[in-house]
């Protein structure tokens, strides 16, 4: 029994101290990004991301990579974003609040490449990436089982990252692709140890690959491809069509262990964990925009395919036992932008988004999601001259509110004999403000 005892307490600190090495203390991250989540830059954030197919801005590099070609003017943009939520479980164990931030810093660029090439269409490159915690934090990973229950999207978000070009092929015809980069961890430690844990002749190495997820879109003038020479119905109108692959963020955790004259090296202890965060869906989605003078709205839908997650969370070491099935869902988004001045404009946007979360009991791991209303609202002014810069100055602001319904879930665990064990059941909600700003610089 001693023996037994000395062994679990080795493989207890060898798990803790290996899992370190891919998961950073004190950090909770979760299955989005600040793209799907929230919104890339201030305007995207307040047309709650209903405008974004046809943002001219360098965020269409993750939106819309075809509408990069809307404007062949470059830009340089730096903002930054903080989103906090405010979100409880509350049940016959009393509270669990959730009230961890994220603070990103972003900064993106678009420029002509055009005058690279002899020959051919005009082509235009945008980048644009986000760091965690203002900059101060690259990689933001957890993954972990929870009593208390854990919600399933908000969160930090890791390192955003995302490049892409687009050109015009034909008269009001633009296409164009990106790619999103995202970090594919492993860990791997040998050692020898004695029964106490003490351990020499260690090796540790780490490895992070990147993993390179497209997005695929074109996006359509109606009037300049259908009636260039003169005003026609279908002048005013834009339609886009974007898709975007799947992607995750992995940390693989690899050991093997020798206990002389236990364990020979011939057959060592050892010992695997997988596991996934921020995953993204596939998704499908179309656009629809109408300009007039001074104004313009439009709407899209998303086709999100969550349920590829499912077959994720089968092979996910720490998540496997909770049997999470997720759904497929359609989001519906509306919004619209005003002049009022030549050199200011509102905007404003709305979106529902059904939860992907298929099942209120989700064993060990406990996830709470739930059906969310967003509203956003937004101010841009853009100053034409100043004093120092020969072209425009764009300054942006940008505020969303999220309002998630109450849902009740069952808190539950895994068993000695594998059955599912209810711990009561609690109802979640709550809501989570999101603000933003960024200045754009032309040239």
């Amino acid at each position: 029994m001693s023996y037994m005892i000395r062994r679990s307490v080795l493989f207890s600190r060898l798990v803790f101290a290996t899992s370190l090495v891919g998961v950073s203390p004190l950090v909770s991250a979760s299955m989005g990004n600040i793209g799907s989540t929230y919104g890339v830059l201030p305007t995207d954030i307040a047309s709650a991301q209903a405008l974004s197919m046809f943002n001219t801005q360098v965020s269409a590099n993750f939106y819309n990579p075809a509408y990069l070609a809307s404007d062949s003017r470059g830009e340089l943009t730096t903002g930054l974003l903080h989103a906090q939520p405010d979100l409880e479980a509350t049940g016959s164990n009393g509270t669990f609040s959730f009230e961890k931030e994220s603070q990103h810093v972003l900064i993106g660029m678009k420029t002509d490449l055009t005058s690279m090439f002899r020959n051919g269409p005009p082509i235009y490159l945008g980048f644009i990436a986000g760091v965690e915690k203002y900059g101060k934090e690259m990689l933001a990973f957890g993954s972990q089982t929870s009593s208390e229950g854990q919600f399933l999207e908000y969160g930090r978000q890791p390192l955003f990252l995302n490049i892409g070009a687009a050109s015009n092929v034909w008269r009001g015809v633009s296409v164009g692709a990106s790619a999103r980069v995202t970090l594919h961890a492993s860990a791997e430690l040998r050692a020898v140890s004695d029964l106490a844990g003490n351990t020499e002749k260690e090796k540790l190495s780490v490895d992070a690959q990147p993993s390179v997820r497209l997005i695929y879109s074109t996006s359509v003038d109606l009037g300049r491809t259908f009636c260039q020479e003169s005003q026609c119905l279908l002048s005013g109108w834009e339609v886009a069509a974007v898709y975007r692959t799947s992607s995750d963020t992995n940390t693989t955790v690899d050991s093997s262990v020798v206990i002389p004259g236990l364990i020979p090296a011939s057959a060592p202890l050892e010992f695997t964990i997988r596991t996934y965060d921020s995953y993204q869906p596939e998704t499908l989605a179309l656009g629809l925009q109408y300009k007039g003078g001074g104004w313009r709205i439009g709407g899209s839908l998303e086709q999100q395919n969550w349920s590829g997650l499912s077959d994720k969370f089968e092979g996910d070491q720490i998540k496997d036992q909770a049997e999470v099935r997720f759904d497929d869902i359609i989001v519906p988004r509306i919004g619209g932008e005003y002049q009022f001045h030549p050199n200011f404009a509102l905007t404003t946007g709305l979106a529902y988004q059904e939860s992907p979360l298929g099942d209120g009991l989700t064993p060990d791991v406990n996830y709470y999601d739930s059906d969310r209303f967003i509203v956003g609202l937004g101010l841009s002014a853009q100053y034409e001259q100043t004093r120092l810069l020969a072209y425009p100055v764009r300054l942006d602001i940008g505020y969303q509110f999220h309002q998630l319904d109450d849902r009740e879930f069952e808190l539950s665990s895994t068993g000695s004999g594998n059955e599912t064990v209810t711990n009561g059941q609690v109802t979640a909600g709550g809501e989570v403000h999101v603000i933003a700003g960024s200045i754009t610089l032309k040239f």
